[in-house]
């Protein structure tokens, strides 16, 4: 088994200051095997978010896979946005906009959604879609493929936000599915949640299960509080556990669990206590 955990969403220069030492010590004590943090890093693209973004990723538990979001590219800075979108986050982040973290057990991908050209939305393009087949489609069988991206490859039913699915979801969805890479990362919406892909596309042998969290530090909490997923994988059998802030503490408030079968995702039942 691997333990996952899911940050998004952090927007340095935005932050709540209280939040981020009672994080920094849930993630610890819960010692998971890779920390993944899927975009919106900081709030703006500005150097100087991207540099106490990654001071303070540097106190959390390693190792780390991280991907851009939309607002890791500049908004009012017009000729950065078009000829350097991500200028700051390579320079003071990462060079490496698809990392990886593949062991014997999970295969972790991620995908860089974020696009100059829109404000709020994104897109994966075929070129990143048959990257991921090439580092995916080799693997065993038993290996769990987890796919980590800023924008959503869905949304709950009854969202507003539907326009905020990743451009080309349906057509990655097909390609991705098919090398069994059917756990889907994201944040962007600041809510978390976690729901089936059949529910909106009718994707035969294909139930994605799509995990998205909420904002891990933001003070912009929108409708939710501030909450982070931790998963646990195990060939077929996935359990996901959503962390909320209670205002003085990050505690476990409900656990879903989630079985593979040859359709797909389905609803399933927890092991037992954590």
């Amino acid at each position: 088994m691997r333990t996952l955990a899911h940050l998004s969403d952090l927007h340095f220069d935005r932050v709540d200051p209280a939040v981020l030492g009672p994080l920094r010590r849930k993630l610890h004590a819960l010692e998971p095997d890779l920390v993944v943090v899927s975009g919106d890093l900081t709030q703006r693209a500005r150097r100087k978010q991207f540099e106490a973004a990654v001071e303070y990723l540097e106190t959390l538990p390693r190792p780390q896979l991280v991907v851009p979001g939309n607002h890791d590219i500049p908004l009012y800075n017009v000729f950065k946005r078009f000829l350097a979108p991500l200028a700051n986050y390579k320079s003071v982040v990462s060079t490496d906009l698809s990392p990886e973290f593949i062991d014997d057990e999970i295969a972790v991908v991620g995908v860089n959604t974020a696009r100059a050209l829109v404000f709020k939305g994104g897109r994966i393009n075929e070129k990143q879609m048959e990257a991921v087949r090439g580092k995916l489609c080799g693997l065993p069988q038993h290996v769990s493929k987890v796919i980590v991206t800023h924008h959503p490859f869905d949304v709950p039913k009854e969202s507003d936000e539907e326009d905020q699915i990743v451009g080309r979801a349906c057509k990655a969805l097909k390609k991705l599915a098919d090398c069994g890479a059917d756990v889907l990362l994201s944040g962007h919406l600041h809510e978390a949640n976690v729901g089936h892909t059949a529910e909106r596309y009718r994707i035969a042998g294909v139930s994605a299960l799509v995990v998205q969290a909420g904002t891990a530090t933001s003070s912009r909490t929108r409708d939710s509080t501030n909450s982070f997923n931790l998963l646990r994988l195990e060939p077929r059998h996935i359990e996901v556990d959503t962390y909320l802030w209670t205002g003085s503490d990050f505690i476990c408030r409900g656990t879903e669990a989630y079985d593979h079968d040859d359709h797909g995702w389905k609803n399933g039942s927890a092991h037992g206590p954590h």
